[in-house]
């Protein structure tokens, strides 16, 4: 079976199976439990609403676990068919932003692509951010300002509290009675970019955002 479960997908499951454990060891009363449980279980099947059979039996196996060993075992099962991020080269990543002359692109031979959702980087030189998504059209790319905060707040991408940065886009679309008209668009987003990428569940605001931006 070829991989169907996205990054973001993995990390709502493992969350969901977190809200099961965490009520398997501090909650007294059963049918308390066993809600925690149903809901939870409800949650992680209606997260993928186009599985095929096969899919559908390696998601439902949520329903016959117990123990935590089981839980753990599940999510360490669910990995192998965890679909990695598109590999980008240098070339791809100065096509998706020609007017940065010297970017300087990092180096992601480490990274297990597994756990990306997004790609992202920033220049100190410039601050500049750059954030690249793997959308249904292919990859795209965003570049905006950074300002760091120097303190911690919500991140709109994964909704995890943090270190975080106000990042600002110039977004393309302007009304056609205004043709001069320009918006930025300005987001507080996580400096550990990497931990971003293993909070985030749902992708539909990041998607806003990149379309925002890219729109004419």
């Amino acid at each position: 079976m070829e991989p169907f479960i996205r990054n973001h997908q993995y990390n709502f499951i493992r969350q969901q199976v977190r809200h099961i454990l965490d009520a398997l060891r501090t909650v007294s009363d059963p049918k308390v439990r066993e809600a925690v449980r149903s809901s939870a279980e409800a949650k992680v099947v209606a997260a993928f609403p186009c599985a095929s059979g096969e899919e559908k039996q390696w998601i439902e196996r949520i329903f016959s676990l117990k123990s935590e060993a089981e839980y753990e075992e599940y999510l360490a099962d669910l990995l192998p068919y965890v679909v990695k991020f598109p590999p980008v080269s240098d070339k791809q990543v100065k096509k998706l932003f020609p007017k940065a002359k010297k970017l300087k692109i990092p180096n992601w031979e480490t990274l297990d692509f597994r756990t990306v959702t997004y790609l992202s980087w920033m220049d100190i030189a410039t601050h500049k951010l750059y954030l690249i998504y793997a959308g249904d059209g292919g990859l795209v790319g965003v570049e905006g300002n950074y300002t760091m905060t120097h303190k911690k707040n919500m991140c709109s991408l994964c909704k995890g509290y943090g270190e975080v940065a106000l990042v600002t886009a110039i977004t393309k679309a302007k009304p056609a009675h205004l043709p001069d008209y320009y918006k930025a668009v300005g987001n507080y987003m996580c400096i550990d970019h990497r931990e971003c990428n293993r909070r985030i569940t749902d992708v539909s605001y990041l998607e806003e955002f990149m379309q925002s931006v890219l729109k004419k």
